[in-house]
């Protein structure tokens, strides 16, 4: 079982491997300051769903406007 810090570290490399600055990767970033666009978080669903069995589907996508939110919503779904 990931814990949050670990889910953090894993989506803040795949964040800059989609380009985003590393120094701007913070849980109160959201997409649009770090050039993360959409695809960038289809790929990062798929990274999750592959590391943690998680499913972020188009919906949640929408609703995860911050890279701490999307951290919180894997730490919750894969800790069930």
């Amino acid at each position: 079982m990931a814990d949050k810090e670990q889910i953090e570290t894993r989506m803040t490399d795949a964040l800059e491997s989609f380009g985003a600055d590393r120094d701007q990767i913070k849980r109160d970033a959201d997409w649009e300051s770090l050039d993360i666009d959409s695809l960038d978080l289809v790929e990062l669903a798929q990274i999750v769903e592959e590391e943690y069995g998680v499913k972020m589907r188009e919906e949640d996508m929408k609703e995860l406007k911050t890279v701490g939110d999307a951290v919180d919503f894997v730490a919750e779904r894969a800790g069930s």
